[in-house]
Parts: structure tokens; C-alpha cells; sequence
């Protein structure tokens, strides 16, 4: 990670940003709002409801933990003239816009930015502290990754695949 701190990026000089809390984000094209396992309890108790039914009513499984369900229209559940959740919504929430996607390029940020009325305004993130929060956020998504394989392979023997051995005792390989 060292390296991504010594090279030079387009925002360089730090980039403002601060949640208008518009929901720009919270709706349009539906996708995964990743909720990992830990964030479950929070935002379970926030809401006063039981883990399990938090789970049951609000969430579908992704990898090692959850996405939030959304609406018909891309709306996330929790939006509704506002975000419902917010003090404890989820990291991938509170880490918009500095996601590694938004970060590619300029071009790509300044078409992010058309979209967000926060960016642009509000406290100044510098270089540094827009590293660490997409080194977190990906940190998380990793976790998350090997933990999902960690444990689809937990207490299974390898088996090779059958038209391997197949091949192997036919003499093709």
C-alpha cells in the first residue's frame, strides 16, 4: 500500500466533499449495498428489531455477509426523503464517493461529481486520508471475499474435478 501513497494522483492536493444527503446514491440503478456482518447488530439495534429478523426482512446474503434489499425502482430500503439508518449506515455508504472506482481518473471523478451535489463542497480529505479510506473500504471487500471462501471450503476434502481423473486414467492430460 506504501506505493499507492508515493505516486501522484489527480487529487493530489485533496478533494471536498460532504453528504447533502440527497440520495443520489441511495437510489437509481439498482446494485449490492454491501453490509458485512459486524454492521448487522448496529444497525439492527438502531432500528429495534432482533439480528434475525433485521436479516430476514431487510437483507439477502453476498459473499460473508449481506447486501440491503431494495425497491422495485434501485431505492434502497432504507431511503425514504432521507436515509432512514444514517448515523449508522453501512461503511460502504459512509465511504462514498472516495470508492477506488470513483478514484480511476479525473474524468471519471468529475462525472461522479455532476451526479453528487456533495462533491466539491464541505471539508477538504487530502490525499492521505482519501488513501486510507479506499485502502478500509478494500480491505473490507477482501475480507469479506476470502472469508466467503474460507468458508465454502471449510471441512471439505479437495476433490478433483471428475472428467480430470477421467482424462488422467485415459491418458490425456
Amino acid at each position: 500500500m506504501k506505493k499507492l501513497y508515493n505516486r501522484s494522483y489527480f487529487f493530489d492536493q485533496g478533494l471536498r466533499f460532504e453528504c447533502k444527503r440527497c440520495g443520489v446514491c441511495c437510489t437509481g440503478d439498482p446494485g449490492i449495498i454491501y453490509i458485512d456482518k459486524n454492521e448487522v447488530a448496529r444497525i439492527a439495534e438502531y432500528i429495534s428489531v432482533r439480528d434475525s429478523r433485521f436479516i430476514e426482512k431487510y437483507l439477502y446474503p453476498v459473499r460473508a455477509g449481506y447486501s440491503i434489499r431494495e425497491r422495485a425502482d434501485g431505492r434502497c430500503l432504507f431511503y425514504q426523503d432521507g436515509c432512514s439508518i444514517y448515523p449508522v449506515r453501512p461503511s460502504q455508504c459512509k465511504t462514498f464517493p472516495f470508492w477506488f472506482e470513483n478514484l480511476r481518473s479525473s474524468r471519471i471523478w468529475r462525472q461522479v461529481a455532476r451526479e453528487c451535489p456533495g462533491i466539491g463542497c464541505g471539508s477538504l480529505y487530502s490525499k492521505e486520508q482519501i488513501l486510507e479510506i479506499v485502502q478500509l473500504k478494500m480491505e473490507a471487500v477482501d475480507k469479506s471475499y476470502f472469508c466467503k471462501i474460507r468458508d465454502d471450503t471449510k471441512n471439505q476434502e479437495y476433490q478433483p474435478h471428475q472428467d480430470y481423473n477421467t482424462e488422467v486414467s485415459n491418458g490425456r492430460n
